[in-house]
């Protein structure tokens, strides 16, 4: 159970980068994801951290997240569908939260069973939802932000503290999402 780790990928020429990106490419809408060539291009950023979760040398899911000085916003995470409800995901978040930040993410609206169960695991794991309306930019062009919930451990974040991340990720995360020259 002690085996398992976070390994960082730090270009797109990593062998293991497709089989993590064909592992995003399942997990999540089209909407909802990174162009490829914006994907490619914070690689190498230095707040950007693309982290293969692994027990042993088996890759079991993605954790694509980004550090500041205050906090981690975990942009996607995903386990690999033949592995869930083995514990991976709230062994990651777990080990994930030993650092000394605050952790951040999103989820869709608790408004059907799908997402209230993900909402459950999450708070299972020691997050709270945040009270903020907050819209996710978008990823392309052609599409309009999307309204999702902000979560936090170990607690909720205050007006300010959900602003600065707000702040961080319309101008540092989403910066270039649609136009990878900009990274």
């Amino acid at each position: 159970m002690n085996s398992l780790h976070f390994e960082r990928l730090t270009t797109s020429s990593d062998p293991r980068f497709a089989r993590a990106m064909t592992l995003y490419a399942r997990s999540f809408p089209p909407h909802e994801q990174r162009e490829s060539a914006s994907q490619r291009a914070i690689m190498a950023h230095p707040a950007y951290h693309f982290l293969l979760v692994c027990d042993g040398d088996t890759f079991v899911g993605l954790m694509l997240c980004w550090e500041t000085d205050d906090f981690v916003y975990v942009e996607h995470f995903c386990i690999v569908a033949d592995l869930r409800n083995r514990h991976y995901g709230a062994r990651a978040l777990s080990l994930l939260a030993q650092g000394a930040k605050r952790v951040i993410l999103e989820i869709d609206p608790p408004v059907d069973d799908i997402s209230r169960r993900r909402r459950g695991f999450y708070e299972r794991a020691g997050f709270v939802a945040n009270p903020f309306r907050h819209v996710h930019p978008p990823y392309h062009a052609d599409c309009g932000g999307h309204d999702l919930v902000v979560m936090s451990h170990p607690s909720a974040l205050s007006a300010p503290d959900y602003t600065r991340f707000n702040e961080f990720l319309s101008q540092t995360v989403m910066r270039g999402a649609t136009d990878s020259a900009h990274y």
